[in-house]
Formats: C-alpha cells, sequence, structure tokens
C-alpha cells in the first residue's frame, strides 16, 4: 500500500499531476522543499499541482519486498512528470545486486523509457570561491550541458559470472544500437543548437567498436546541422580537460557510463554536488527530474541537505515537461538571488552561518 494522499495545490486553468518518489536517506526532505517552492510558484503563475508520493529504493523493499512495487511504475506512467529524491544507503548494502535500492533507478527509467538525460553544470558566480580550480581557469565561469545515454550500454547489457583462464570471472557487456546512438546524438545537436551551438562528442573510438559506431553516426548526423561546430574527444582526455579548461564546452553527448563518470567530476568543479540537478526525457514530455547527489544517510533527517538541486530539477521539470518557461525562470532566477545575497547550507557554508534545509527553502521562497 502506498502512504499519504494526493495533494491539491490551487485550482486552476492548469493543473499538472506529479508522482513523487522520495526515496531514502535525505530524499523525503529535499523532495517536500522542492514542493514547497513549486506550491509557490504555482500561486504567483496560476498553475495547479496535483503530488502523489509513491514507495521506491530501500523504503520500498521495507514496505513491499522489492525496490520498484508495481504500484509505482503504474503511478509514475499514468502521472504528468515525476520528481525523485536519491535512493539507497547502508542498510540495504548486504543486498544482492538485483534487489538494491539502486536496481530501482534502472527500471524506472526502462519502464518510463527514458533515454536522456540532461545534466546541467553551472559554475554560480557567487560560489567561484567554493570551485577547487585556481581562479584564472574560472575566471569567466562555465555553463556546460551533459547530455547522456541513459538505458543502454554497459549498465544494461548481459552480464554474469563464469569460469574463465583463471577461474571465477565476472563480466558485463556493453551494447549500442544504431537506434539509441542516433535518438540521443540528435537530441544532444537540438540542444547545442539552442545554445551556443557547440557539440563535444565523447568517446572511446580508439579501443571499443561500440564507440567506433557511436563516432561514425555522430558524423552522419552532423551533415544535418552545419550551423552546429562538433567535435570528437576521447574520454581520459575529456575528463582532463574538464578541470584544466571547462569553460571550452557547451553540449557533451556521451554514453551511460561515460556520462555518468563525467557529469559526477563536472559537479565537483561547480563547488557542491547539492546545486546540481538534472532531467531524464523519454520522446514524450513525460520525464523524471531529479538531483545528481545520492541519499547522504549520514546527515538524513537532519534538516542538514542542501535542497537546491531538487528546486533546480523542480525548475527543469516546468521547463522541458510543461512548457512553463517563466515559472521556470523564476525559480533559477530566486535561486540565484539567494546565493547572491550570501546564504549558504551546511555544504557551502565556509566562515558564515549555515541554513537548515527548511530555512533555504524560506529563502527562495521569499526570493520568489
Amino acid at each position: 500500500m502506498q502512504k499519504g494522499k494526493s495533494v491539491l495545490h490551487e485550482v486552476s486553468m492548469k493543473n499538472y499531476k506529479i508522482g513523487l518518489l522520495k526515496g531514502d536517506g535525505i530524499g523525503p526532505e529535499i523532495v517536500d522543499s522542492a514542493v514547497r517552492v513549486l506550491g509557490a510558484v504555482g500561486k504567483k503563475f496560476d498553475i495547479g499541482f496535483t503530488f502523489t508520493p509513491y514507495l521506491i529504493g530501500g523504503v520500498a523493499i521495507d514496505a513491499c519486498g522489492k525496490p520498484l512495487p508495481d504500484e509505482t511504475v503504474e503511478g509514475c506512467l499514468a502521472s504528468d512528470s515525476i520528481l525523485l529524491g536519491a535512493v539507497g544507503g547502508p542498510k540495504w548494502d548486504v543486498l544482492p545486486g538485483n534487489v538494491r535500492p539502486e536496481k530501482a533507478l534502472l527500471g524506472i527509467r526502462a519502464a518510463m523509457g527514458l533515454f536522456t538525460n540532461l545534466r546541467p553544470a553551472k559554475l554560480y558566480p557567487a560560489l567561484k570561491g567554493e570551485c577547487p580550480l585556481r581562479e584564472d581557469i574560472v575566471a569567466n565561469g562555465f555553463d556546460i550541458m551533459i547530455v547522456r545515454e541513459l538505458t543502454g550500454g554497459i549498465y544494461f547489457g548481459e552480464r554474469g559470472y563464469r569460469e574463465g583462464k583463471y577461474g571465477e570471472e565476472a563480466y558485463d557487456t556493453e551494447s549500442y544500437s544504431r537506434m539509441e546512438i542516433e535518438r540521443i546524438v540528435r537530441v544532444a545537436f537540438e540542444t547545442a543548437r539552442k545554445r551556443r551551438k557547440k557539440l563535444t562528442s565523447i568517446d572511446k573510438a580508439n579501443v571499443l567498436e561500440t564507440s567506433r559506431l557511436w563516432r561514425k553516426i555522430v558524423h552522419e548526423i552532423a551533415v544535418e546541422y552545419p550551423d552546429v561546430e562538433v567535435s570528437d574527444m576521447l574520454v581520459d582526455n575529456a575528463a582532463m580537460q574538464l578541470v584544466r579548461n571547462p569553460s571550452q564546452f557547451d553540449v557533451i553527448v556521451t554514453s551511460n557510463m561515460f556520462g555518468d563518470i563525467l557529469s559526477d567530476e563536472a559537479s565537483q568543479i561547480t563547488g557542491s554536488i547539492g546545486m546540481l540537478p538534472s532531467a531524464s526525457l523519454n520522446e514524450g514530455k513525460r520525464g523524471l527530474y531529479e538531483p545528481i547527489h545520492g541519499s547522504a544517510p549520514d546527515i538524513a533527517g537532519q534538516n542538514k541537505a542542501n535542497p537546491i538541486a531538487t528546486v533546480l530539477s523542480a525548475a527543469m521539470m516546468l521547463l522541458y515537461a510543461f512548457d512553463e518557461k517563466d515559472a521556470s525562470e523564476a525559480i533559477v532566477s530566486a535561486v540565484d538571488k539567494v546565493l547572491e545575497a550570501g546564504y549558504r547550507t551546511a555544504d557551502l557554508a565556509h566562515g558564515v552561518p549555515a541554513l537548515s534545509t527548511t530555512e533555504m527553502t524560506d529563502k527562495i521562497i521569499e526570493a520568489l
């Protein structure tokens, strides 16, 4: 059974059904913050939201015996969009891989056909001092959009154990079809066309056959986008360039595993992983929006978590799922104002008082 009720905020001309996957650790706290901000921006722009919670991750294992209950999948498919907190924690680390909380993330992505992951990495002017890179490297800031393929590659390939040359061995298989590569590459080109018209495709074509097919298809599709400057870069070089000169990048497109690793690296040079949102999209408008950080079990329930990444994920949802550009920009602007005013949560508070999760949320709502 699912706990909680649907909550209707504001009766208006527009009303969107939002599925809430609060999950584990700090998930409930940060999702609640985003819901409060959505409620406030909804009042300002005459937008209604119906929020319905569903179980996922460790709490679902505890309640139902599996990380992704059927009722959760059905509810998500019936929603206009999904807001996710985080899953996982040491309590469930002893479980086999096929029933761990993280398995639910792969399951819900597959069930919803979420093949595109958009991960922006932006250095806010107010947070330049938090960036671990030299001041001269980030003097002009950076604003990167990482387009990660989300439902293919090694994370979804054949895997298992077998007897090998040296005894027991494990294997994971990476494979990509032309269709999977083409659709994510087109998303990347379209995204670049709306930004600074520069696309970097990241692969390992000097070693991997999947990367050679990836690179071939990128070059084929590039002919259709003559206004976009496109280049190839090997993943090991890309990891180096992200810390050497991040401002050279505009849009990055890459595979599931490479995107997972590089987007986490990019998050660290922004100053805090607690700042970065993400959007996972399918062919239609329905999507799943979540912060890129984890469940942070060490601070769960302590009202210390930074809610900004989840709040900005809600802003991405307004933009990509509902075309509510003004409401989305209002949230982003409110976050900018709060940071410029010097307000910080514990992850960013160095020499200044730290706000709690709820206090930071209050400041963002005030700025709206």
